[in-house]
């Protein structure tokens, strides 16, 4: 388990690390819809993307995972600004 998502050994291309651009408020939510997420290449272009003004916040997340509702979610590993 890593920042709250179970990762199957068996499939580790489920669910996988990634740099993001995050649409929110900034606070303690630690999990995400998808649809506030924007993957990105790497940890520079999540940190050029970034606008705090906007509510655009660089992070490192895990995902996707789906949730018991089923929605596809991406969890929290770090902020990058």
């Amino acid at each position: 388990m890593k920042g709250g998502v179970y990762l199957d050994a068996e499939a580790p291309q489920l669910v996988q690390a990634h740099f993001a651009v995050v649409h929110l408020r900034r606070g303690s939510r630690k999990r995400f819809a998808e649809t506030c997420v924007e993957i990105v290449a790497d940890e520079a272009t999540a940190l050029a993307m970034a606008d705090p003004g906007r509510q655009l916040h660089a992070a490192e997340v895990m995902g996707p995972s789906r949730s018991s509702e089923g929605f596809r979610l991406y969890y929290l590993v770090r902020w990058l600004d």
